[in-house]
């Protein structure tokens, strides 16, 4: 009876201890419950595909270059780079370019017998043109005379350092003007008194070439702006040399300088028109007699203005 018992008591431990497993959850029914979500019977939508279209590479057409001008020392060329160029350059120099492309250049008077234009292309590509330039058979005066010896002294120096400097600046500058599209008429009419390039030679040794073109119709005349522009430096103090100086930015590194005027009727950061009158004819500064000194750049070549002008008439 005693053994009945015993069993009968292992038994029931035995059943208690499987009741007590089965009884312990992992988890609170309602955190299971927060976490399966019950089926809607509407399957759920994938999201859509993003269509990105890559536009197809063009190919650039092939590269031409378009200009005309004064091939020649101390002329100029205007013009437009081949489609899709990015930058262009004339014998390294930068050559800025306007949004259609549109370019002027331009070469010194002692520019090489070759000039070459490169262009270089926004799908990687370079196109380049060697362009002749004609030699100029320039003024010449031979002098049995020795050149001055010595430079200039300090004192003067002292004066001369920051006019050359505002000078310098003045040049530099680039307003944004489209004068340079311009064709270029006369400043002024009267008696050519000093050609651009004429040289003197003292026993060998080349003195310094004339860098502009004199007019000489008499003091007091008026004279007017050749293109449109805006005025970059005006000097009605008067510079040591030049007297009283005015410099006119034609835009893509064309400029005009006036010199020895007897009078100015623009100031810095005017904005002037062709034909406007901006000053008169004097002989301030280290001048012999009254005239106009007219004198052209582009960057750091020395231009001929009677190239962008053609001859006198009507003097």
């Amino acid at each position: 009876m005693a053994r009945i018992l015993s069993r009968a008591a292992g038994a029931a431990a035995m059943a208690g201890m499987i009741a007590a497993c089965a009884v312990v959850p992992e988890s609170e029914p309602g955190d299971a419950a927060a976490r399966v979500p019950e089926a809607s019977g509407t399957p759920v939508p994938l999201p859509r595909p993003i269509d990105v279209t890559f536009p197809e590479q063009q190919d650039l057409p092939p590269a031409r270059f378009a200009y005309d001008g004064e091939m020649t020392q101390g002329g100029w060329i205007r013009g437009t780079a081949p489609v899709g160029t990015d930058t262009l350059e004339l014998n390294g120099v930068g050559v800025p370019m306007g949004e259609d492309g549109s370019f002027l250049a331009a070469f010194d008077r002692d520019a090489g017998t070759v000039a070459t234009l490169v262009a270089k292309r926004s799908d990687g590509s370079s196109a380049s043109e060697a362009i002749a330039i004609s030699p100029r058979d320039w003024r010449i005066e031979r002098v049995n005379i020795a050149r001055s010896s010595g430079g200039p002294s300090e004192a003067f120096m002292r004066i001369r350092r920051p006019e050359l400097e505002r000078i310098g600046t003045a040049r530099a500058r680039d307003t944004g003007s489209t004068g340079w599209r311009q064709d270029f008429i006369w400043p002024a009419k009267g008696r050519i008194s000093g050609v651009f390039g004429s040289q003197r030679i003292y026993r060998g040794e080349p003195g310094s070439y004339h860098s502009g073109i004199d007019i000489a119709p008499g003091a007091g005349v008026p004279f007017v702006a050749p293109a449109d522009g805006t005025v970059v430096l005006a000097a009605p103090e008067g510079f040591s040399l030049e007297g009283q100086l005015l410099i006119i930015d034609h835009g893509h590194g064309l400029n005009s300088a006036f010199l020895h005027a007897q009078r100015l009727d623009v100031k810095e950061g005017d904005i002037v028109r062709q034909g406007q009158q901006l000053g008169t004819i004097g002989s301030s500064g280290r001048a012999t007699g009254p005239h106009l000194h007219w004198s052209m750049k582009w960057k750091d070549a020395r231009l001929d203005p009677i190239l962008f002008t053609g001859p006198m008439k009507g003097n």
